[in-house]
């Protein structure tokens, strides 16, 4: 989904309205003059813009609630928002620019990996502080680098056991994008079910520009799996999914997604193609508690719009709230500051509890495993209640080596 006319007008209105508050903000003790700001990177355009709509808005609407409790330090909250066009180009040109002309605090953004890769470099140059709100592969061990979204040790462990338990699937065939996300995402899958006593039985990778799925979807009836996961990302991606159901249909094959629902595929696609659909995820709109419940009445409220939200807009919220407690904590927004702060950070969120684990400054927290429904959204099976990022801790300890900027990969 693009932005439509109609957004962008509710958009350019709300800036407006943020900068006719100065004097209400000064008049409410916070300093207007003196603003801390806050890059937030992310695709309003582009064939990944659907990961990152929601979570502008939700970043947009943490923004007005600190300011309207007060501020943070007694200081204004400034978004300063870049459209990377899902361009690594341009997240590389906004990110300098965040610093350089700018002047942020801290950066959040970045959706695919390969971008969070361009981004982490510049602020390691510029020694700054870098929130990553999206679900990932896992790995990255950085002091500069946040991570807020779920890593596989949380979401694919339980799931791959879920998977062959529950729905008695002993072989399976992969498909992914054909990036660092994919490729990673593809290697944990395998090490779990190998791990489980599940067997790969063919890993297949797709650029993100392709829409044609018949010829991988005739491998798959030949090969006749228990189960397909697909680590597919993207506009061009959700093809698959239809294709899937007016072939073989997940009536006769059971399909797991390690990513489905982020980019708010259940919205687009029809009641049947996005039922029985399996994932994992950290929050969905119907989970059964006030704190999702309130989220999404806020949200609605705040963007003027009743759709579903899903995890990736979720992400924005939950960013800038853990970033802002742990600015609280430390006192200021000096990174290195902040960055001392970071572990035993926590946010009652919208998704339950949230923790900045001080180890590898991923975060804590519930998990639950899903299944699409004909009301175009999810069904809770089984929940997880705070799950460690523990891929990451296996190779990861940054009070040890605080100099580390590598990330680990998954050894089949």
């Amino acid at each position: 989904m693009h932005l439509n006319r109609r957004n962008f007008i509710r958009l350019a209105a709300g800036a407006v309205a943020y900068t006719s508050s100065f004097k209400l903000l000064a008049q409410a003790g916070i300093d207007s003059t003196n603003p801390i700001k806050v890059a937030n990177i992310l695709d309003k355009t582009g064939v990944l813009n659907n990961y990152c709509l929601k979570q502008i808005q939700a970043a947009a609407m943490a923004a007005d609630e600190i300011n309207a409790a007060g501020g943070l330090l007694g200081r204004k909250v400034e978004i300063i928002f870049y459209d990377s066009q899902s361009s690594n180009r341009l997240y590389s040109q906004y990110a300098t620019q965040a610093f350089v002309r700018d002047k942020v605090d801290v950066v959040h953004g970045a959706v695919a990996s390969s971008a969070r890769e361009v981004v982490r470099p510049i602020v390691q140059r510029f020694k700054g502080l870098y929130f990553y709100n999206a679900l990932y592969e896992g790995g990255v061990c950085d002091r500069r680098h946040v991570s807020t979204g779920m890593v596989p040790g949380q979401a694919l462990d339980p799931l791959v056991e879920y998977v062959i338990n529950e729905r008695n699937a002993k072989t399976h065939y992969i498909l992914a994008a054909d990036y660092n996300y994919g490729h990673i995402t593809a290697k944990w899958v395998q090490k779990f079910l190998r791990e489980k006593g599940g067997k790969d039985v063919a890993v297949e990778f797709f650029p993100l520009d392709v829409t044609n799925f018949a010829p991988v979807l005739s491998r798959i009836q030949a090969a006749k799996p228990d189960a397909v996961w697909s680590a597919l990302v993207g506009d061009a991606h959700v093809g698959f999914y239809r294709q899937f159901e007016a072939t073989i249909g997940k009536k006769n094959m059971t399909l797991v997604s390690t990513v489905y629902g982020a980019a708010r595929e259940n919205a687009i696609l029809t009641p049947q193609e996005n039922e029985g659909i399996i994932i994992t995820s950290s929050f969905i709109d119907t989970l059964p508690t006030e704190a999702a419940k309130n989220f999404v009445q806020k949200f609605h409220k705040f963007s003027g719009e009743t759709d579903y939200i899903g995890e990736y807009g979720e992400y924005g919220y939950r960013g800038m709230m853990l970033w802002a407690e742990a600015v609280r904590r430390a006192g200021s927004v000096q990174p290195d500051k902040v960055i001392a702060a970071l572990g035993g950070t926590k946010l009652d969120g919208p998704g339950g509890l949230y923790t900045i684990d001080g180890q590898t400054n991923h975060t804590v927290m519930d998990i639950h495993i899903a299944v699409g429904n004909a009301q175009n959204g999810f069904d809770v099976q089984r929940s997880f209640s705070q799950q460690q990022p523990k891929d990451t801790q296996d190779v990861c300890d940054l009070v040890k080596n605080p100099n580390d900027t590598k990330q680990y990969e998954p050894v089949l």
